[in-house]
């Protein structure tokens, strides 16, 4: 039987705690024999985790025989991760444990230098944060979880299922992977990535700036065929002018601009009408159903009729 260990720091999220509490904790062999013990472990003698607290922890020398050690995250990311937990998990990693993080814990192993030059993942909204604090990892926001090999991180909240059942698969097969996802009532692999559950607001438009009546008009004409020579001509500029001031002021190019509008009032579209996917692709301008899902897939991680069964009515 498989040891993991389940770190709980200070300001612990109950819901990471206990993904792996409850997924590696029911996860049972063929023989119907327990697949794991699952310890929770700490620093501190008691843990506030939200509305209650945890006392009754092991140390954190259990982690020195542990197969896998599970990092939830907290709920202020930015506090400081005490030296000894960051011994714990260096040695740890020296001895080859695998390691995984969910959520925010990704700050946790950053902290510790176990994702310096690898790709990881943590929830979307933090993504930014991780990336500006350790410049030395590689954050893919878009994903629901990263495994390295021995550094594994996974997203926010459900995403430390899939990564849970990942593990159990790559421990015990599918078979095994695949009856703890149906007592979790999970699937065992889930379509798209983390950027189908991502707030996309509207492509920014600069007040006051000078593009901002041509930004403002291509929202009103996507459904139109809006060529860099129309876009240009509208601006009363040459097109090279155009792509000059629009990476200028918006951060990127006009076609990359028209593209996530249409992407974005695609989604408002699937979640809020019946209307066929052929349709919604010539509303918002695109020249072939094909070439729409193509570019929605692209930027949200997923097929439209996929986002539509996740988000119709939502």
């Amino acid at each position: 039987m498989r040891t993991v260990a389940v770190l709980a720091l200070d300001g612990v999220i109950p819901f990471d705690l206990s993904t792996p509490l409850e997924v590696f904790g029911r996860t049972r062999l063929p023989s119907g024999a327990g697949a794991y013990r699952v310890v929770v472990c700490s620093p501190l003698r008691s843990v506030s985790a939200g509305g209650f607290r945890l006392t009754d922890l092991s140390d954190l020398s259990v982690m020195s025989s542990a197969a896998l050690v599970i990092v939830p995250g907290c709920a202020d990311p930015s506090a400081a991760v005490r030296p000894d937990v960051v011994d714990a998990l260096r040695s740890a990693a020296a001895a080859g444990t695998r390691i995984a993080s969910i959520c925010s814990g990704a700050f946790i192993l950053a902290a510790a230098g176990l994702l310096d030059g690898l790709r990881a993942t943590t929830h979307w909204v933090a993504a930014a944060e991780l990336a500006r604090a350790y410049p030395a990892v590689t954050v893919d926001p878009d994903v629901l979880y990263i495994d390295n090999g021995q550094i594994l991180t996974s997203a926010g909240a459900a995403a430390g299922l899939d990564l849970c059942l990942h593990l159990i698969r790559r421990d015990h097969g599918s078979a095994v992977a695949a009856d703890a996802a149906r007592l979790s009532v999970m699937p065992l692999e889930r379509e798209g990535g983390q950027a189908q559950f991502i707030v996309r607001d509207q492509p920014p438009t600069p007040q006051g700036a000078e593009l901002e009546p041509l930004l403002r008009w291509m929202q009103d004409n996507l459904a139109r065929e809006l060529t860099l020579d129309r876009l240009a001509a509208r601006a009363g500029m040459s097109v090279r002018t155009l792509n000059r001031r629009f990476r200028d002021q918006t951060g990127t190019t006009p076609l990359q601009w028209l593209h996530r509008a249409r992407i974005r009032r695609a989604q408002h579209l699937l979640e809020a009408t019946t209307d066929p996917v052929e349709r919604i692709a010539a509303q918002v301008g695109f020249g072939s159903p094909t070439a729409f899902r193509d570019r929605f897939k692209r930027i949200i991680g997923t097929g439209p009729h996929a986002y539509r069964r996740a988000f119709r009515g939502a």
